[in-house]
This record gives C-alpha cells, structure tokens and sequence, in this order.
C-alpha cells in the first residue's frame, strides 16, 4: 500500500511539473477573477454623469487590464533575456520570424490576466452599462418612441437616482448587458480558437519532433532549476570568502560551514562567461549534435563562427 501510495504521488508530481506553465496561467486567471470582484464589489461606482459615464466605464475594463499587461511583461524572463539580447549581440541572430515568434510567446502569456479581466467585466456587464448608457437610442426600445436626452439616460446605470422611468432602466440595462455579455463570450471563442491554431502553428514550425522537444523542455526546466540552486549556493560561499577574507571569521551555521567547506569557490565567474550564457536562444545543432541552451554550447566549447555548414538554426524559441 505504501509503495502504490507512493508512485501514485510521483505520477501526480509528474503530471504538475509537466503541465507548470498551463497550472501557472489557471492561477492566474483564477486570481484576476477574484480581484475582478473585489473591485466590482468595493471600488467602482458609476458616475451617471454624461461623458463622465464613458470615460468611467472603459478605465474599468481597460486600465486594470492594461496594468496586468505591463506586470505580465516585466514578470517573464524572456522579456530580459531579449533586452540582454539585444543589448550584448544587437539581435543579430534575430529573423523577423524568431523575434515574432518571442515576441508573441512574451505577449501571449502576459494577455492571460488583463484578458480573463476584460471576460469578467464584460460578462458582469457593469462597466458596459455604465459607459455606453448615454448612447442608447430609446426609439429603437419597446414601448418607446422618444429619444431622451443623454443626461437623463446617463443616471440609468444608478438604481437609487429616483425620478427615472423604471421600465425604460430595464430595457435599456437589459439590452446593454446583452450586448457585453455577447462580446466576453465572443471574446472567449476567438482566444480558444486563436490559441488553438498557435499551438497548431508552433508543432508545424518545430525542427524537432514531439519527443524530442519535449525532452528539450524537460532539459530546460532541470536547467533553470539547478542553475538557480547553485547560483545562489555560490554567491553564499562567495560571499562568505569574501566576508571571512575582510573581517577574518564568518557567521556561519552548522549547515553553511559544512556547504563552505565542501564546495571551494576560488573567485568570480567572469563576464565574459556570464555573456555567453545570457540571452534568448535559438535552437542549433553542430555536427547533428543538439545544442539546446547557451549554457549547453558554453559547456561544449561551441561557439558562433565554429558552427559548421551543417548547423541547423530555426526560429522555435526556447519559449
């Protein structure tokens, strides 16, 4: 029993580190839905003022997506590793269709927050109603044949402004939230669909076939786990060096010094190494050998000039 218990928590472990990106975007969403409604619930509260209405409405749906936009960007690594890109080597290793390709990754998973955002909103329909009120045509409702100025038809959006036509706030809220619900679900088929056929497109584009790149995103993930470990393991030993070397002892527990005195750091890593493993990597192969990150071709002595005529080099990111 223990041992069955034991593989069926492996197998779980497994299916999570396989599926890290798409868990990662679910929380995501799931966390901009619950601020969505926090906000909804605390914080907005429609003017009904004319022109106010309109300006109101859009800022509700479009700031706050647009500000979880900007934090998706700075929050991926692949934002800085193209500016350290562009910055070491002037993107000359970019095609048109790498860098769209890396710029569309980047994009893509920054659209997850501001796009769940934009749904909710849309299919709460409070924003909406607030913006667009004051440009109802009243004509084109039942039961009514006039057109109201927009002042009056900016207070719809407010139940507890007293002297408006209760039927013609029905109708007019009816219709409105008809059409936002209609656009968030509009805008939740063409996303499927658009991600449906990028996914479609990026397996069509790949040099690699499906085992193959999937062992390359596992050899990544193993890359940036263990490179992250023992980066800030030597910058600790390094830094004890350093501050033994100045004060002449270390403030150390029982389990640092055993680390310091196992693994030995003599110095820094120079730049000239460090450049050479940073920035956006385009798969390659030397001599039908894969080379499947910089720091892979750092370690195999590879460099740009020595690759030879038979090297492949395709726009698939390492995204």
């Amino acid at each position: 029993m223990a041992s069955l218990i034991t593989e069926n928590f492996k197998f779980i472990a497994l299916f999570f580190k396989s599926k890290d990106v798409m868990i990662f975007n679910g929380l995501i969403a799931l966390g901009t839905v619950a601020s969505q409604e926090v906000y909804s619930v605390f914080a907005f509260s429609c003017p009904c003022s004319p022109e106010r209405n309109y300006l109101y409405g859009l800022a509700a749906i479009g700031v706050p997506a647009l500000v979880l936009f900007l934090i998706g960007v700075m929050l991926n690594r692949n934002t800085w590793n193209m500016v350290s890109e562009c910055r070491l080597r002037a993107c000359k290793n970019f095609s048109a269709a790498a860098a769209f390709a890396l710029l569309a990754s980047i994009a893509g998973r920054a659209l997850v927050a501001p796009l769940t955002w934009s749904v909710i909103s849309l299919l709460r329909g409070e924003p909406y109603v607030c913006a667009l009120s004051e440009f109802v045509d009243t004509t084109s409702l039942k039961s009514f044949s006039t057109d109201l100025d927009a002042s009056v038809l900016a207070q719809l959006p407010c139940k507890e402004i007293i002297g408006v036509d209760t039927k013609l706030r029905e109708q007019v809220v009816r219709r409105l939230k008809y059409e936002s619900q209609l656009l968030g679900w509009l805008l939740v088929g063409s996303t499927a669909i658009t991600i449906f056929l990028l996914m479609c497109l990026k397996r069509c584009c790949s040099p690699l076939g499906f085992h193959q790149e999937s062992y390359w995103s596992q050899y990544r993930d193993n890359e940036n786990e263990l490179f992250s470990r023992t980066a800030d393991l030597h910058a600790k030993i390094l830094a004890a060096t350093n501050v033994k070397r100045f004060f002449g002892f270390v403030a150390l527990d029982k389990e640092e010094k055993e680390i310091v005195k196992d693994f030995q750091v003599e110095d820094a890593t120079p730049s000239l190494s460090w450049n050479n493993i940073t920035g956006v990597y385009l798969y390659r192969e030397n001599k039908g050998i894969p080379l499947y990150s910089r720091l892979h071709k750092w370690a195999k002595g590879v460099m740009d000039s020595s690759l030879d005529d038979n090297k492949k080099e395709s726009d698939f990111f390492a995204i």
